[in-house]
């Protein structure tokens, strides 16, 4: 085990060159981060993670054990990423073809949680503090605050941003059972108030 720069990698990571990771951020067992990444701080990355090139992490995040994120991912802080969630950069893959080019962006905003073992196929857009559910297979954008299973995945209610399922009433308004915190519902999209 070593602290460098004032972050942690445990002694059987592999870590490319010219890649930045922030400040206290904890790196674990067996995994492999390749050229030009750039992981933000307070980060937490499981055993067996790769991050693959140029992918951009935000700070405060977490990715559990056994996650590939693969170029063209990105991902915005505070975002929960369960055990071995899978990511896929190329609609059609081909194993003859050559497809580097066609590389899809997918986009995991600020908050939001990826349960386990769901698959996002490329060129979605996660919304911030949405809920991907364990299992679900992901492939269309999710909205802000959207909570979403199955395969594929279907919305089947909102989440508040401390987690809880919250229901709107008469005047689109709801409220996050844990804080009391206020959310309002409009045209399809949530924002919360406080």
């Amino acid at each position: 085990m070593q602290i460098e720069n004032n972050y942690f990698v445990h002694e059987s990571v592999y870590i490319d060159n010219d890649v930045q990771i922030g400040q206290g951020t904890k790196i674990w067992h067996f995994t492999h981060i390749l050229q030009n990444a750039i992981i933000g701080s307070s980060c937490i990355l499981g055993q067996n993670v790769m991050i693959d090139r140029n992918v951009v992490i935000g700070n405060g995040v977490k990715i559990q054990n056994n996650v590939s994120v693969y170029t063209g991912v990105q991902i915005e802080d505070d975002v929960f990423i369960g055990p071995s969630v899978v990511f896929t950069n190329v609609i059609n893959p081909r194993a003859f073809i050559e497809r580097k080019q066609e590389f899809k962006i997918t986009s995991v905003g600020k908050g939001a949680s990826v349960g386990a073992n769901a698959t996002i196929i490329c060129g979605v857009a996660l919304g911030k503090y949405c809920f991907i559910g364990a299992g679900a297979v992901v492939t269309k954008n999710v909205a802000d605050f959207a909570l979403v299973v199955g395969n594929p995945a279907k919305q089947v209610g909102w989440v508040s941003k401390a987690g809880y399922q919250i229901n709107f009433d008469e005047n689109n308004k709801a409220y996050c059972p844990k804080n009391k915190d206020t959310y309002l519902l409009n045209n399809g999209d949530v924002v919360a108030v406080n």
